[in-house]
């Protein structure tokens, strides 16, 4: 396929923001729905971002890195990009869909591409009932929070949180505790791709938390439903000998 017709996007720092008006001088822009391809200039976050901006548009989406961290990007270069990005690896990814039920009866929805996060709101620890697939399979987790990762978002916040990386066709999610007090030194769980997870929330309001998609924040919640959207996926480019597998793998060796 032939990559002419490029919609470029970049974040507000002033180097994103330089790099777009050269590459926009050099290669025009398309509108957005025309695109062939959308090149977003900046971190992962911006490239998280850009996905949900962009997930009912076909194009897909080959991010070039102008910012802090750059898992999701590939080295930022001018010359010869529509064949850079022909030649490009593809990857596919499903998002996770949350659904929120909140101490006050209000419902919220949203999607995360990396991970889905039960967060304390204040001084105490929360206070979690996991379930799985319906079924109870720990009854109390006291914690900082817990969070649900896709392979794709394993070496974020779930890797800080000492989860596992995930490689990106294992077909699996990672439920990684976050600062767990009881049972101290539980760390998580590998759960099968098609896992509906639950967690409610124990003395809600003693303990409250929030529920992050990305970067959807949810107060107060009392239940959260989570599974993979099977019906949206995002596809992702990148440079030959770097795709999302290849990434994943150097992590773990470094």
């Amino acid at each position: 396929m032939a990559f002419e017709k490029i919609h470029f996007t970049a974040n507000d720092t002033e180097k994103a923001q330089a790099a777009m008006r050269r590459l926009v001088h050099v290669y025009g822009q398309a509108p957005l729905a025309q695109a062939d391809v959308i090149v977003p200039l900046g971190g992962d976050g911006f490239m998280l971002s850009t996905l949900h901006a962009a997930q009912s548009l076909p194009a897909p989406v080959y991010g070039m890195h102008q910012g802090t961290v750059g898992f999701l990007m590939n080295d930022y270069g001018e010359e010869g990009l529509p064949a850079r990005i022909a030649a490009a690896e593809r990857a596919e990814i499903h998002p996770l869909k949350m659904h929120a039920l909140c101490v006050d009866g209000t419902k919220e929805e949203a999607l995360a591409i990396n991970e889905v996060s039960m967060l304390r709101m204040g001084p105490q620890a929360a206070k979690l009932r996991i379930s799985v697939n319906g079924r109870v399979r720990m009854d109390r987790l006291v914690c900082d929070g817990a969070l649900v990762s896709t392979p794709a978002g394993s070496t974020a916040y779930n890797y800080s949180a000492h989860g596992p990386i995930l490689p990106i066709g294992a077909n699996i999610l990672a439920l990684t505790a976050v600062a767990a007090f009881r049972p101290r030194r539980w760390r998580g769980a590998l759960l099968p791709m098609d896992a509906d997870i639950s967690f409610e929330v124990l003395e809600p309001e003693k303990r409250p938390v929030s529920a992050v998609a990305d970067s959807s924040d949810v107060k107060n919640v009392l239940r959260v439903d989570i599974a993979i959207e099977p019906d949206i996926f995002h596809v992702l480019l990148f440079d030959p000998g770097h795709g999302l597998e290849e990434r994943l793998l150097n992590e773990q060796f470094q």
